[in-house]
C-alpha cells in the first residue's frame, strides 16, 4: 500500500528522484574510490560525416553517348615459322639429306600439299600470320584512334571494326612502347563519332564505365570505381596507372574507362590476375599522359623525351643516413655515363639529385617523368646534394635513346681478406683476373649484413664513403673513417653486369 506521504508524487516524480539518488549515490562512491570523470549517456561528440548519395540509377545514357566512338582493333602478325628439329639440333634439310626418294617421309610429305626438302634446296618458306585484336577509341572525327603498344606491336595490317560492324583499314600513325600506347588513322568519305580526353584527374572512389572487345566480344560494357592512383607495376620506367575495379579481361586492352561526362580517364592496358580472368583489379593509363603522348605521335610518328644520362636508384634511410641528409628522398647518381649530358656538365656518382627547377625529385620514378617531359636541349637547373651540401648545376640535356647492357666476367676467388664484421671478404681486380679498379667481393656471409643488402661474390667494389678503393686495406680504411665521423651506416658504390648502384651497410658502433 502507498503510503499518504507519496501518495500526492507522480510515478514520473518517483523515478525523478530515484534517478537523481542513484546518481549521488554512484558520486559518493565515486569519491571514496577516487576521481573520476562522469560522462552522461549521450557523448557530446561532433556531428559525423555525411555523404549526399549521388549514384546513377544506370549508365545506359554515358554508353549510348560514347559507345559509337569504340571500336575492335584487329591485328595481322608475321608469326616466325617454326622448323622442325629432330634429334635436338641441326636443320630440317639436313634429316633428309641421307634418305633415299622413295622413303615414306616423303610421300608423307607430298600428301599434306609440301614437297620434301631436297639436296640445295634454298627456296624461301611462305610467311605464317596469325592474327590478334584489342580495341580501341576515336579521338578525332576524321579516324584518328588510340590503343595500346602491345596490341598492335609486330603487325601487318590493321582493321578496325566499329560498333554497327562496318570494318575499316588503319595505318598506323607511331607508337610508343614505354607509355604502351599507340595511334592509327582510318581514311573514310564521312566522319567518326569521336570521344575526348578528360581534363582533370579522377578522385579515387568516382564511377567509371570501361568499354571493349574482351576475348573477341566486341561493345562489351563494364562498370565499377576508380580504386587507386599514382600505381606503380613495374610495366615501365614512367608508370602512372589508375587502377580500377571494373571488369576488364584479354581484348579489353586499349579501351577507354570513361568518366560520368563520357570523357575518357584512362586507357586500359593490363590487369592483375593470378588465374587469367578479372579479379576486380585493372591499370589505365591515366587522360593526363595518354593526351601528351598521341599529340607527340600525330605530330612527329614518335615519342622525344629528354635525357640526362644518369643510371639512379631510391635514397633509403640508410644511404640518407650516410650521406647526412635530413630525409630519405631524391634519387642518388649510381653512375653518370660517359659522354652524357649529366657527365659533361660535371654530376658524378654520388651526387643525389634533390630537385630539377625548383620542383622537388621525392624518388628514381619522379626524376624519369620530370626529365622525359623536357624537350631534348632544353637547359635545366639540377639540385644535387654533395659534400654535405647543396649544389645547383646547370645541364643541357639530351635525347633519349634504348641502350644494351653486356656481362661482366665472373671473378676467381684467390687471396681473401676478411672484412667480417660487414659479412663479406675481398679480393683486388687483379687478383679475380679482372681489369679496371675497385676491388671484388670474393665471399659473401649468408647471414650477414652485406648479405641482408643484396650483395653478393662478383660485384665490384669502387667507392666506399666517397673514396676510391683499389685494396682490401682500402676498404678497411674508408669503413674506419666513416665510423669515427659517426656515421651509422657506410655507404658502397658496387658494379654488377655493366651497371652500377649504391648499398648502404649499417655499422655496430658498440
Amino acid at each position: 500500500m502507498t503510503s499518504p506521504r507519496n501518495a500526492s508524487k507522480t510515478p514520473l516524480m518517483r523515478t525523478t528522484r530515484g534517478r537523481l539518488m542513484a546518481g549521488a549515490m554512484a558520486l559518493g562512491i565515486a569519491g571514496i574510490v577516487g576521481t573520476q570523470t562522469v560522462l552522461p549517456q549521450s557523448l557530446a561528440l561532433a556531428d559525423p560525416v555525411k555523404v549526399e548519395t549521388a549514384a546513377p540509377l544506370d549508365f545506359s545514357h554515358v554508353v549510348s553517348a560514347v559507345q559509337p566512338a569504340v571500336v575492335s582493333v584487329r591485328v595481322k602478325q608475321e608469326i616466325e615459322p617454326r622448323m622442325m628439329n629432330f634429334n635436338g639440333g641441326g636443320d630440317f634439310n639436313e634429316f633428309f639429306q641421307d634418305l633415299p626418294k622413295d622413303h615414306p617421309l616423303y610421300r608423307f610429305f607430298r600428301r599434306f600439299g609440301e614437297e620434301a626438302p631436297s639436296d640445295g634446296d634454298k627456296r624461301e618458306r611462305p610467311h605464317q600470320y596469325g592474327m590478334s585484336q584489342g580495341s580501341g577509341f576515336f579521338i578525332s572525327e576524321d579516324g584518328y584512334l588510340v590503343t595500346n603498344h602491345h596490341v598492335i606491336d609486330k603487325g601487318t595490317e590493321f582493321t578496325i571494326v566499329t560498333d554497327d560492324g562496318k570494318e575499316y583499314d588503319a595505318k598506323l600513325i607511331g607508337a610508343d612502347k614505354r607509355t604502351d600506347l599507340a595511334l592509327l588513322k582510318v581514311d573514310a568519305d564521312h566522319d567518326f563519332t569521336y570521344v575526348k580526353f578528360a581534363d582533370d584527374t579522377p578522385n579515387v572512389g568516382e564511377w567509371v564505365v570501361a568499354i571493349g572487345n574482351p576475348f573477341g566480344l566486341g561493345g562489351s560494357v563494364t562498370a565499377g570505381i576508380v580504386s587507386a592512383r599514382g600505381r606503380d607495376i613495374g610495366a615501365g620506367p614512367y608508370d602512372d596507372f589508375l587502377q580500377i575495379d571494373a571488369p576488364v579481361n584479354r581484348g579489353n586492352s586499349g579501351g577507354p574507362a570513361f568518366n560520368m561526362k563520357g570523357e575518357v580517364i584512362g586507357v586500359n592496358a593490363a590487369i592483375y590476375s593470378p588465374s587469367g580472368g578479372n579479379v576486380g583489379i585493372a591499370f589505365a593509363i591515366p587522360a593526363s599522359t595518354a593526351r601528351d603522348v598521341i599529340m607527340d605521335l600525330k605530330d612527329g610518328g614518335s615519342v622525344v623525351r629528354g635525357w640526362l644520362g644518369v643510371q639512379i636508384q631510391g635514397v633509403s634511410e640508410d644511404i640518407a643516413e650516410s650521406l647526412g641528409l635530413k630525409e630519405a628522398k631524391g634519387a642518388i647518381v649510381a653512375e653518370a655515363q660517359a659522354d652524357g649530358p649529366a657527365a659533361k656538365a660535371g654530376l658524378k656518382s654520388g651526387d643525389t639529385i634533390l630537385a630539377v627547377d625548383g620542383a622537388t625529385v621525392d624518388g628514381p620514378r619522379e626524376l624519369s617523368k620530370m626529365i622525359a617531359a623536357y624537350s631534348p636541349d632544353t637547359e635545366v637547373k639540377v639540385t644535387v646534394w654533395r659534400d654535405g651540401a647543396e649544389k645547383d648545376i646547370e645541364v643541357k640535356l639530351g635525347r633519349l635513346q634504348d641502350t644494351d647492357q653486356q656481362e661482366a666476367a665472373a671473378p676467381v676467388e684467390s687471396g681473401e681478406t676478411s672484412l667480417a664484421d660487414l659479412g663479406f671478404s675481398v679480393v683486388t681486380a687483379s687478383e679475380a683476373g679482372l681489369e679496371g679498379n675497385g676491388v671484388v667481393i670474393a665471399e659473401v656471409t649468408p647471414d650477414g649484413t652485406a648479405a641482408e643488402k643484396g650483395l653478393r661474390p662478383g660485384d665490384r667494389i669502387l667507392t666506399v664513403a666517397g673514396e676510391d678503393v683499389k685494396t682490401p686495406a682500402d676498404v678497411q680504411a674508408a669503413v674506419k673513417k666513416a665510423e669515427k665521423e659517426g656515421r651509422k651506416a657506410v655507404l658502397f658504390r658496387v658494379e654488377r653486369e655493366n651497371s652500377t648502384q649504391f648499398v648502404a651497410l649499417p655499422m655496430n658502433l658498440g
